[in-house]
């Protein structure tokens, strides 16, 4: 006996907790839809105001009309905030009441499914109430909406950024002939650049397309190695190349240059379109052609040498020298490719030593990295 009494106890309590859990959720509800109600006939005020003054500065009412406008809008919506908060406070009495009665309100779970938002349905007693905060403001919100997605459909990507590595191999050109490769005085497969930078990419017009302008920065690291035994060996304002006294393991020339590439990228990626017509760009997503040029500065030279000596004893020698170098540099590039990945070429324009006609040229693989 004592048992069932214990149990019987403990289902009251519990009984009376959830039904004063129940009670105080849907007072919130109520607490939050007069928030809601407050803050939506302001802001829907404010929008109404903001038009009625770009009305005025356009000249299109007067004064006079503009103040009588912005009077009658807000003995509107004063209203409004008066009639749904006073429907709200007398759901709240009747929950009250209820409460004091010993009925507590609660929505049926079987009723649920057929609203979107449990915040905005509610019971008092046997009846079920739901409660829309929009209603005679649907235009407005509509319109609210429209204006957000043009907004965001006019500046959405418009520009796009991306991180750029490449690497590859260099040689020179002599007199602008490419033959001249042939008996090149540079190691082929030895000889090679990096690249990395950032750059920004920014469609040609306000509206989604295929071409676009590619422009940014890039740290260039340009290695060349000579073949057999030989060296750089600056002669006043010449720089020569010249046999080694030492068998040489490594002879390596390298610049580092800091370049400011621009291309003109025709991007074939399909455009993205929605079922209300909007079109979205989509970019790196398939075959891509850029062509373009760069111009840039060096920032260092150097040449590495490794050898044996006479008592041969390992020698790793670095030699700061300019070796006649252009500071500055120009030149064309171009690349092909599917998404990141691209076929990349560039040629300097200008020679890579003073007084000769020499020419740096380099063929890789580049990665645009969205």
């Amino acid at each position: 006996m004592k048992r069932i009494l214990l149990i019987l106890v403990l289902l009251c309590t519990t009984i009376a907790y959830t039904q004063e859990k129940t009670f105080e959720k849907e007072v919130s509800k109520i607490s939050k839809r007069i928030e809601m109600i407050t803050k939506q006939q302001k802001d829907s005020l404010k929008q109404k105001v903001i038009e009625i003054d770009k009305k005025l500065g356009k000249g299109e009412i007067t004064k006079t009309t503009a103040d009588t406008l912005k009077k009658e809008v807000a003995a509107y919506h004063a209203r409004r905030i008066e009639k749904l908060v006073g429907e709200q406070e007398r759901l709240l009495q009747l929950l009250v009441q209820d409460k004091t009665n010993g009925k507590i309100a609660s929505v049926e779970e079987n009723k649920k499914d057929k609203f979107e938002d449990e915040d905005n349905v509610f019971s008092i007693g046997n009846k079920i109430f739901r409660f829309n905060i929009s209603e005679g403001d649907k235009g407005e919100n509509e319109k609210r909406r429209k204006n957000r997605w043009e907004r965001k459909n006019k500046y959405q990507r418009s520009t796009t950024t991306q991180f750029v590595f490449a690497m590859g191999i260099n040689n020179v050109l002599v007199d602008n002939d490419l033959s001249s490769l042939n008996n090149s005085n540079y190691q082929v497969g030895r000889s090679r650049f990096y690249e990395l930078g950032w750059t920004w990419k920014t469609r040609l017009n306000n509206k989604p397309s295929q071409f676009y302008l590619k422009y940014g920065v890039s740290f260039l690291w340009n290695n060349l190695r000579l073949e057999g035994n030989q060296v750089h060996v600056k002669n006043g304002d010449m720089t020569e190349i010249q046999t080694f006294a030492n068998p040489l393991s490594e002879s390596r020339l390298r610049h580092v240059q800091m370049n400011f590439p621009m291309h003109l990228e025709w991007d074939l990626s399909k455009n993205r379109v929605y079922n209300d017509g909007r079109i979205r760009d989509r970019t790196n997503k398939s075959v891509r052609f850029g062509l373009g040029g760069f111009v840039g500065f060096k920032l260092g030279t150097r040449q590495y040498l490794e050898y044996r000596d006479n008592n041969n004893v390992s020698v790793e020698e670095v030699q700061y020298d300019n070796y006649n170098m252009n500071v500055f540099n120009y030149g064309i590039s171009t690349y092909i490719g599917y998404k990141d990945v691209s076929l990349y070429a560039k040629y300097d324009l200008n020679p890579l030593f003073k007084n000769t006609e020499i020419r740096n040229i380099s063929l890789g693989v580049r990665l645009d990295l969205n």
